[in-house]
């Protein structure tokens, strides 16, 4: 049973508030699967607000053959695929030079300077393991980390992410399975013997 069931009902006939308590519920775990694909705080907003509008709109469609969460997930999880592949457009289409000078605050344009922050193995030495963290997993293909951020940072169950992504159970562990790997592989790089 579907605990999102009374509100999706009252959603349907008409009830805006209902409606409201649900994004209430779920924004902040439907931004942080957004963020945390997109990479991107402002991505990962129109992400989620495009979710609930087009949530708003399918209730009709929802069956409620899986869960509220569930559904909303999948269009999330679907928004951040979208939402990837346009930033990767737009990358490929802008070309930007290091040399060209850009505008500064009074109008008139300036070279970039060089950067006075300490060399990069420094800020290395420096930067918490949980950012490093953030960093390998902002490195696995979108396949990968989309399962390892539903399983091992949403926790959903392996039945929901199989229903949420629309593969077989044995995609999901496969998944999960290389993407941990990399992961770890990665930080092992990263941290050397620390890890």
């Amino acid at each position: 049973m579907d605990e999102d069931a009374p509100e999706v009902s009252s959603c349907r006939k008409g009830d805006l508030a209902s409606f409201e308590r649900l994004v209430g519920k779920y924004e902040k775990k439907m931004f942080n699967i957004a963020y945390r694909i997109t990479g991107n705080q402002e991505d990962a907003c129109e992400v989620v607000q495009d979710a609930f509008v087009a949530a708003y709109r399918g209730l009709g469609t929802f069956r409620g053959g899986a869960k509220f969460s569930t559904w909303l997930t999948s269009i999330t999880i679907n928004g951040s695929r979208n939402r990837l592949k346009q930033i990767r457009g737009r990358r490929e289409f802008e070309k930007i030079s290091l040399e060209s000078p850009y505008p500064s605050m009074d109008g008139s344009k300036t070279l970039d300077p060089p950067a006075s922050d300490p060399p990069a193995d420094e800020l290395l030495e420096k930067r918490d393991v949980g950012s490093k963290v953030r960093d390998c997993i902002d490195l696995l293909e979108p396949d990968f980390k989309e399962v390892l951020v539903l399983r091992d940072l949403q926790e959903y169950s392996y039945e929901e992410i199989r229903v949420i992504l629309k593969v077989q159970m044995g995609t999901v562990k496969s998944r999960l399975s290389r993407a941990r790997e990399a992961v770890k592989d990665c930080l092992k790089r990263t941290l050397g013997d620390l890890f």
